[in-house]
C-alpha cells in the first residue's frame, strides 16, 4: 500500500460506523488515491446502531464488485442470501398477492415495450396471462428457485437481476476489517465536541471524551438520527413528509429460521401498516412497520408475533423515526450519509442503496487539497441527493394510494390524501396509455413501477399504437412462447435453499447444508 503523506493528503473524517460509515470508508478507501487522501472512522461501542435492515437492492451487487469483494466469502460471513425481488400482499384487497421482481417483465416487440403489447392483448380479447406470469424472476422467485443469470444477453435466463438478504451487523463488521486492512485509520470514542471556523463556519475539528482531538477538512456525518454535525451543527433544514408517508414506528424481531427459504422479502399489509419478513441463513428478520396515529404499539406487537414462522429470538424492539429527508445533503465541508441525512420507510429496501448512492456521488465529487471546498460541488451533490430520495419517495406513496382497503382509517387516510404533483403525473401516464417512467438517474425502473401499477389494480385505457405493427395472431403466439420459454427454463432450476447450501453456507448453515443433501 503506497504511504499517505500527512501534509499534503486530504483529511476525511468519517463520524459514525455501523452500515453507512464503514460503506463510505470502503468505498474511499477503494476508489481514492491513498497518497491524496487519509481517511479516519470514529466510532463508539456506546452509541448502538439501528441494525435492523436486511434486504437490498440489486445495485449491492455492483458497489460490491467495486470492492473487488469476494462474492462467496461476504455471503458466509453475512449469513447471506439471495434475493429476486420483493412479495406484497393484500396491499390492493385481501388476498391480492404480487412480486415487485427485479428483472424485465417480457419482452420489446417491433421497438416497443412489452406492457402496450400486453394491454393490446387483453383490450382486444385475447386472454393473455397475467402480467406477473411474463416475468421471469417473479416465476422463479414463487418457484423458491435460483440460479445466477445468464451472461448471453438472447437468453431468457439474463432477463433478472439480483441482491441479497443479509445481517446488516455482520455486513458492517465485514467493512471494517476490509476497510482497515486498507489503510482506513478506525478511533474508538465518543465525540463531545466540535470544533469550527469562526470565519467560516466549517468544521475543523471534533474532540472525543478521551480528550482526543481529530482534525478534518472534510467531515462525513454517519451518525444516524442524531444527525450530529449536519442537523445538529450545520442545522440542515428538515423537509417532512409524514403527511405523504405516515408511518412512525417499528418493532423488529428476529425469528428462528423456518423451512420456507424463499428468494424474495416479503410485505404484508395491516390494519395498522405493514409487517416485513426477510430470510436469512442462520435466521429469519420480521417487523412491523405502522403509524402511532392508527396502531397502538401493543396490539402492534401482539400482531407482528402472532405472525412470525417460528419462536421470536428476542422481545421485539421499538424505533421511532419520521419520513422525510433533509434539504440538502452537503453543507459547508458537512456531508451526510445514511439515517443522518434522511428516512424512508423500508417499504422497497432503499436505505442501503440511499448509503451506496451517497458514496459514489461524493468519492465522484471528491474535493482536493488543491482545489479545497468548491461550492459547486455541494451543489451538484445536493442536486442528486434530492432526485434520488424524492424518485423513492413517489415510488413508496404509489403502494399505499393504490391500496383498496375500504373502511380501514389508515388505508382510507392515504388512498384519499393529496400526493406529490410528480407522482399525479405518473399515474395519469400510465392510466392514459400505458406509459412509465423512464429515470437515467435514480430509482425506479420502468418495470419496478409496473410491477406495483399492475399489481395493485391500476388498468391502462389505451396502450401505444406502434405496438399494433404487431398483428393479433402473432402477438397471441408470442405471449404464449414466453411464457412457455419462462416456466421451462424456471422448472429446470435450483432450488434456493439447495443452491446457498452449495455455494456459500455460512457458519450456522452448515447444519442446513447437510440437512438438504440428505
Amino acid at each position: 500500500m503506497r504511504a499517505v503523506n500527512p501534509e499534503a493528503a486530504f483529511r476525511v473524517v468519517i463520524v459514525g460506523g455501523g452500515t453507512a460509515g464503514w460503506m463510505c470508508a470502503a468505498g474511499m478507501s477503494r476508489l481514492l488515491d491513498p497518497r491524496d487522501y487519509a481517511i479516519t472512522l470514529v466510532e463508539s461501542d456506546e452509541i448502538a446502531t439501528v441494525g435492523v435492515g436486511e434486504a437490498t437492492l440489486p445495485h449491492i451487487k455492483t458497489f460490491n464488485d467495486m470492492l473487488s469483494v469476494d462474492e462467496v466469502q461476504f455471503l458466509r460471513e453475512t449469513q447471506g442470501t439471495f434475493k429476486l425481488g420483493i412479495e406484497f400482499r393484500n396491499w390492493g384487497r385481501a388476498g391480492d398477492r404480487y412480486i415487485h421482481p427485479f428483472g424485465t417483465f417480457g419482452e420489446p416487440w417491433a421497438g416497443v415495450d412489452f406492457q402496450h403489447h400486453w394491454a393490446r392483448a387483453r383490450l382486444h380479447g385475447l386472454n393473455p396471462a397475467p402480467l406477473q406470469d411474463y416475468s421471469y424472476a417473479v416465476a422463479a422467485a414463487r418457484a423458491n428457485a435460483f440460479e445466477f443469470p445468464n451472461e448471453d444477453q438472447k437468453s431468457i435466463r439474463s432477463t433478472y437481476a439480483y441482491a441479497y438478504h443479509f445481517d446488516a451487523g455482520l455486513y458492517a463488521a465485514y467493512l471494517r476489517r476490509w476497510s482497515t486492512a486498507r489503510g482506513v485509520t478506525r478511533i474508538e470514542g465518543l465525540v463531545t465536541d466540535i470544533a469550527q471556523d469562526g470565519e467560516r463556519g466549517d468544521v475543523t475539528a471534533i474532540t472525543l471524551k478521551s480528550g482526543k482531538r481529530i482534525d478534518g477538512d472534510l467531515f462525513v456525518d454517519c451518525s444516524g438520527f442524531r444527525s450530529l454535525l449536519l442537523g445538529g451543527l450545520m442545522k440542515a433544514e428538515w423537509e417532512d413528509w409524514t403527511k405523504w408517508l405516515p408511518c412512525d414506528r417499528a418493532l423488529a424481531v428476529p425469528c428462528a429460521r423456518a423451512d420456507a427459504f424463499s428468494p424474495y422479502t416479503r410485505s404484508t399489509a395491516q390494519e395498522g401498516g405493514w409487517i416485513w419478513r426477510i430470510p436469512l441463513q442462520h435466521r429469519t428478520g420480521n417487523g412491523y412497520v405502522f403509524s402511532s396515529a392508527f396502531m397502538d404499539a401493543d396490539r402492534a406487537r401482539e400482531t407482528l408475533l402472532a405472525q412470525l414462522d417460528a419462536p421470536a429470538q428476542a422481545e421485539p424492539k421499538l424505533l421511532r423515526f419520521a419520513a422525510g429527508r433533509r434539504k440538502s445533503g452537503w453543507t459547508r465541508n458537512v456531508v451526510a450519509m445514511g439515517l443522518a441525512s434522511g428516512f424512508l420507510e423500508p417499504l422497497e429496501s432503499t436505505s442501503i442503496f440511499l448509503i451506496q448512492a451517497a458514496v459514489v456521488d461524493l468519492i465522484n465529487l471528491m474535493p482536493t487539497r488543491r482545489t479545497g471546498m468548491d461550492p459547486r460541488l455541494a451543489a451538484e451533490f445536493n442536486r442528486l441527493f434530492e432526485i434520488q430520495y424524492d424518485r423513492i419517495r413517489d415510488f413508496l406513496i404509489l403502494h399505499y394510494r393504490l391500496n383498496q382497503r375500504v373502511g380501514q382509517p389508515l388505508w382510507d387516510h392515504v388512498r384519499t390524501m393529496e400526493i406529490p404533483a410528480s407522482l399525479e403525473e405518473k399515474l395519469a401516464l400510465f392510466e392514459g396509455r400505458a406509459g412509465l417512467p423512464d429515470y437515467k438517474y435514480g430509482l425506479f425502473s420502468r418495470d419496478s413501477w409496473l410491477s406495483v401499477l399492475e399489481g395493485q389494480g391500476l388498468t391502462p385505457r389505451a396502450y401505444d399504437r406502434l405496438a399494433e405493427a404487431v398483428p393479433l395472431d402473432v402477438l397471441g403466439a408470442k405471449l404464449a412462447d414466453l411464457k412457455t420459454r419462462i416456466d421451462t427454463n424456471v422448472a429446470a432450476m435450483s432450488s434456493h435453499a439447495d443452491f446457498i447450501a452449495r455455494y456459500a453456507p455460512g457458519g450456522v448453515g452448515a447444519p442446513m447444508a447437510k440437512a438438504v443433501a440428505q
